[in-house]
């Protein structure tokens, strides 16, 4: 869906609100339900917009022109699809945009699946090059590649890489440039601003926000370059349901003011656990003494819900996670409820087995901080 500056207000919570409704009209809801059809009325030459469910749907209408909203706001000609997952929406712009004998440059420190992909993409014929987020290291094995794929901050190290740095590097040469915006969402950080080509995230995270939504999507400013997306999508059929479209738009209103509280208690969790000898590798972009946070600071506006941190044994993160009462044990992040898990339990990330990754949630800041802190003490060897 190609989306202008349809909100009137520069707010981000203003945006959120409105972004992507209809024109009102007298007597009909402001967000309209979910449409839920196969096919349409299609007399004479299928012309218009709505032919056939697998190929465009009016919920997905609505959503994509809120999704693009935020991502490029004031921006003329944003495209943006959705797909049912995070995982889609990736495979689209990889799959899409590569053939055999192209390079793609991965980081080495993202999202567990991504070793899966290059696996898949590697079998195709495509060579894979990985470094690491930290310090740009992508800029040495960006040589002659095809496609960039940047996951900033990176899951679940939180590292931050200089983004227009990379894409001014990759343009230089010919090189595409995406940009994985999970963690980060539009509202912390707009990769189409910092002049990549793609904007990819999972929406299932903080974007959506209550941990019952699977979705993904795609944004880009140039409509050819989202042609070969919009094909992969019609032949492998990776389209969303138009109740999960409809419940990410409704949940798009609530965006701002839950990604404020997370973020925040993120800070004062990563404050109160500054001061804990038992913890290590403490990692938070918005704090002073992080090391991503100078970087992350020039490029972000907010800094994510998601506090990472290493306890000294397997045991122990289990225990400490056992303890806690207000923070489920569960994967994912973004929720209006806090999570933790202990990341090593997976296999697919180079982490110590130690590494807890916490998502905070909307709770009270002060009831937060006491749990993560009485969990600490009664978790103690």
């Amino acid at each position: 869906m190609t989306s202008g500056d349809f909100v009137t207000g520069s707010g981000d919570g203003t945006r959120a609100v409105r972004a992507g409704l209809p024109e009102p009209v007298k007597h009909e809801p402001t967000l309209p339900g979910p449409v839920f059809a196969a096919h349409f009325h299609l007399p004479g030459d299928p012309t218009g917009p709505y032919t056939y469910g697998r190929d465009e749907n009016p919920t997905w209408t609505l959503l994509e022109r809120a999704i693009g909203e935020l991502e490029g706001p004031g921006q003329e000609g944003v495209t943006t699809l959705a797909f049912p997952s995070g995982m889609a929406a990736i495979s689209a712009v990889l799959f899409s945009q590569l053939r055999a004998g192209d390079v793609v440059v991965l980081p080495d420190d993202g999202y567990q699946v991504l070793p899966l992909v290059r696996e898949q993409l590697t079998s195709y014929g495509i060579e894979v090059r990985t470094a690491p987020t930290a310090g740009d290291a992508q800029l040495d094995v960006l040589d002659g590649a095809k496609l960039l794929w940047i996951e900033t901050p990176s899951n679940p190290g939180l590292d931050v890489c200089d983004v227009r740095r990379l894409v001014g590097a990759a343009h230089a040469q010919g090189t595409l440039v995406a940009v994985d915006n999970t963690l980060a969402t539009p509202l912390g950080q707009r990769p189409l601003e910092l002049g990549a080509d793609f904007s990819v995230a999972s929406g299932t995270k903080m974007l959506t926000g209550h941990g019952d939504i699977l979705l993904g999507y795609v944004s880009a400013l140039d409509a050819g370059l989202m042609a070969p997306v919009r094909r992969w999508r019609k032949i492998v059929g990776a389209i969303p349901g138009p109740m999960e479209a409809w419940l990410a738009h409704r949940s798009l209103a609530t965006l701002q003011l839950r990604a404020d509280r997370q973020n925040a208690n993120a800070m004062v969790i990563a404050e109160a656990l500054r001061g804990r000898p038992e913890v290590t590798g403490l990692r938070y972009p918005g704090l002073p003494q992080d090391p991503s946070h100078k970087i992350a600071s020039q490029q972000m506006r907010r800094f994510g819900c998601v506090v990472s941190f290493t306890l000294s044994t397997r045991a122990r993160a289990d225990r400490f996670l056992d303890a806690l009462r207000l923070v489920d044990d569960a994967t994912s992040f973004g929720g209006v409820r806090s999570t933790a898990e202990r990341r090593g339990r997976w296999g697919g990330d180079a982490v110590p087995e130690g590494f807890i990754r916490l998502s905070a949630g909307a709770e009270d800041p002060e009831d937060l901080v006491a749990d993560v802190l009485r969990a600490l003490d009664e978790s103690a060897d």
